[in-house]
């Protein structure tokens, strides 16, 4: 799995959507095609993507193939994002205190 891979298969909104629908629970194909409103074979395409990424697993089960997300590679992008979030959550922070500073109290009637 390299960055590139998983940056590339997060780029699609389709496949982003496959992620938040395996954030909730394991899914079979079937359930995702439903869910996405995707054809069953762009379905597909998009999960051997997220597979090749290593942002999924497969398991059979009987006849139906369950897609699970793989926490690895998340973890592996929120650490890469990790010294951004505290870039943006201090400029927030900043940004708070300045408008509580310049908060002025409404008028009485």
């Amino acid at each position: 799995m390299s960055d590139a891979a998983l940056w590339a298969a997060l780029a699609d909104p389709h496949r982003r959507a496959i992620v938040a629908l395996l954030l909730e629970r394991p899914r079979p194909v079937g359930e995702i095609v439903e869910a996405c409103g995707l054809s069953q074979p762009s379905t597909s395409k998009h999960l051997k993507v997220l597979r090749e990424a290593g942002l999924v697993r497969v398991r059979q089960e009987a006849q139906r193939r369950v897609y699970a997300l793989d926490p690895a590679p998340i973890a592996a992008l929120d650490a890469w994002l990790a010294p951004y979030r505290r870039l943006w959550n201090s400029s927030l922070d900043a940004l708070g205190r300045r408008l509580d500073d310049s908060e002025e109290p409404l008028p009485k009637d």
